[in-house]
């Protein structure tokens, strides 16, 4: 239990610090380094000086330390193209979600299962049953930083196979509409103007409503599973 404590006081102090970290990178000086040309100049440089895994790696580590991920995406479909910088982008957000999933899984999961309580690990076995679609819903409305997600589910019982999944598919929405309209967007960002800020909303607002309806199936589909009586063998 002592263990346990001290594993779950490091992994409330991680959060706190990527929380952190998130705020930074839009409302301090670290937002100078979000400058979309500057992003792509260095992701080509690593993808083409240290081949596409350096890319990958690099993107890895950037959603790790809480940079946020939407931006990131665009950034590596304007380095790469639309195809490549999409595969670029969707295998750099698996490998920081593995590896943030395994920081929260070594610090917290334990701490979840010997002090959380028995309501707690309910809620979590119940979430995790779930996995999938739970993880599906907040990639596409995201209530959290990307990693700070990931670690919790690592601290949860939710599976890794589930987090990736679901990565995967929750991604893939906003992920095809930087594809096809790439340039509008990268319009919008430098210029600003109605048509183009109304397109983008547009877009965004789609991505919303997918994401809450499926939120709100979610939600349904736990609570019926939760009132379904127990069969007796």
């Amino acid at each position: 239990h002592r263990s346990a404590r001290r594993r779950l006081g490091l992994l409330v102090l991680v959060l706190l610090g990527l929380a952190g970290l998130a705020l930074a990178w839009s409302q301090s000086p670290l937002r100078q380094w979000l400058d979309v040309d500057l992003l792509v100049s260095q992701l080509r440089r690593l993808g083409h000086g240290l081949g596409p895994w350096a890319a990958v790696a690099g993107f890895g580590l950037a959603v790790t330390l809480a940079v946020p991920l939407t931006p990131l995406i665009l950034v590596a479909v304007l380095a790469f193209g639309p195809w490549v910088g999409a595969a670029y982008a969707v295998s750099g957000a698996l490998a920081g979600a593995a590896l943030s999933y395994g920081a929260g899984r070594f610090l917290g999961h334990t701490a979840v299962q010997r002090l959380g309580g028995t309501r707690l690990n309910t809620v979590s076995q119940r979430l995790a049953q779930h996995g999938l679609l739970a993880v599906i819903a907040v990639r596409m409305v995201p209530v959290a930083p990307f990693a700070i997600i990931n670690m919790l589910a690592g601290a949860s019982h939710i599976r890794l196979r589930d987090l990736l999944l679901g990565t995967v598919i929750g991604m893939a929405p906003s992920t095809l509409v930087m594809m096809l309209f790439m340039e509008p967007i990268l319009a919008a960002l430098k210029q600003p103007s109605a048509l183009s800020a109304v397109l983008l909303g547009l877009g965004l607002a789609l991505i919303f409503v997918g994401g809450w309806g499926l939120r709100r199936w979610l939600r349904q589909a736990t609570q019926a599973a939760e009132t379904r009586p127990t069969v007796q063998s």
